[in-house]
């Protein structure tokens, strides 16, 4: 089968596409034709050797986080999946390529009312932010800050609030142009961080209490400021490390405002784990994909002969939503 493999670490142009060995179906695994994935920034780690997937460690180096594709293989112990279904899910890997193998309870289907292009653009988005919002016990009319709002999952995020009943729903982003794409979304309150202080704009918008929630992909450069922008008792879950991995913690304000800091991460998480998030997404979110009331965000979709554009593409920051490869 074809591929995309990661000949050595360092800049786009080491990703290849070569022919591989077609993995193995065990009983209880799908084997699916992929017909289109996505891009997520742990490739761009992947690629530069700073986020190895989980052991064990394949054979060949194929990055891939998430896929959309059609069932060709059900293993013996397989239930309520069978060849022809249109699926989509998370990886551990290997998303690049024309077949993949997963647990089928890592499986969803895809709705009818979802392209390939689409049903790509959702799995690792939508699970990891419905998780991360879930983890910081979300509650109706609890206001949220969302960091990052052009990125697939915080565009994600910003929808998953707004059915959860979160009000307001206020994000950043570095240009008017992504923000106004937010706003069809469900966010309310944008707030362009290059030229607007989001610890006033988030106590001006929730009357000098702060955000219950910050969902926060920055990190380090922005520690001490998302601690100034959460409310008393605010939960705050960290999710990229884009601005730094340390920073010093105002441990003082921490507990003056009894606030709660956690990190998250969805790849290493055990199979049981993933499979867990992956059904309360399906309860929860998957209907609403369905019915339209939220969507995919396809910022724009590559053949995967052009990968090395693909990747170069995000590494831009140009995008709003997901960027796709199509095979």
């Amino acid at each position: 089968m074809k591929a995309i493999v990661i000949r050595e670490f360092g800049e786009p142009d080491v990703l290849e596409l070569r022919d591989i060995p077609e993995p193995e179906c065990g009983p209880d695994d799908l084997l699916v034709a992929v017909r289109a994935a996505a891009l997520n920034r742990a490739d761009l780690l992947q690629r530069r050797g700073l986020y190895p997937a989980p052991e064990p460690k394949p054979a060949y180096d194929v990055p891939g986080l998430e896929y959309a594709g059609e069932v060709l293989r059900a293993g013996s112990r397989v239930l309520g999946f069978k060849p022809g279904d249109r699926v989509m899910g998370i990886l551990a890997s290997g998303g690049y390529a024309e077949r993949v193998v997963t647990h089928h309870r890592l499986a969803v289907r895809v709705p009818e009312n979802l392209s390939w292009r689409e049903a790509a653009a959702v799995p690792e988005a939508f699970i990891t932010a419905h998780d991360a919002l879930l983890q910081c016990g979300l509650a109706c009319g609890e206001s949220v800050l969302i960091h990052a709002v052009g990125s697939g999952v915080g565009a994600a995020a910003v929808q998953v609030a707004s059915v959860m009943g979160a009000t307001p729903v206020l994000g950043t982003a570095g240009s008017p142009e992504k923000l106004a794409a937010a706003k069809v979304l469900g966010l309310e309150i944008g707030i362009d961080y290059r030229n607007d202080d989001f610890v006033a704009a988030t106590k001006a918008a929730t009357f000098g209490r702060g955000a219950d929630v910050i969902v926060d992909f920055i990190a380090a450069a922005y520690l001490d400021r998302n601690l100034q922008a959460l409310a008393t008792s605010g939960r705050m879950i960290v999710i990229g490390l884009l601005g730094g991995l340390a920073a010093e913690l105002n441990l003082a304000l921490l507990l003056a405002k009894r606030a709660t800091i956690r990190g998250t991460l969805l790849r290493s998480r055990s199979l049981e784990e993933k499979a867990a998030a992956t059904r309360s997404f399906e309860k929860s979110v998957l209907p609403h994909l369905a019915s339209g009331r939220i969507r995919a965000v396809v910022d724009s979709v590559f053949e995967i002969e052009r990968v090395v554009d693909a990747h170069r593409y995000m590494e831009s920051n140009a995008n709003f939503g997901k960027i796709v490869l199509e095979l």
